[in-house]
């Protein structure tokens, strides 16, 4: 909900949400450990979600002029 979110304060609109129950395939929790990934290429990512929704959202609308 994060996401929905920052993308709703990013266009200043609200989501119109409707919950379903699990599909087949979703999957209701996930977790990923990176350390070893962050030590091998050396990348740490330091933009807050909020951040890069708001300028993903900035350059979407710039790029399809929307």
């Amino acid at each position: 909900m994060d996401y929905i979110h920052a993308i709703e304060r990013a266009l200043g609109k609200r989501a119109e949400i409707e919950y379903l129950p699990l599909q087949p395939g979703d999957v209701p929790h996930t977790h990923a450990d990176v350390t070893e990934l962050a030590e091998a290429v050396g990348y740490r990512p330091a933009t807050p979600v909020e951040e890069g929704v708001a300028r993903f959202v900035l350059w979407y609308r710039e790029y399809y002029r929307v």
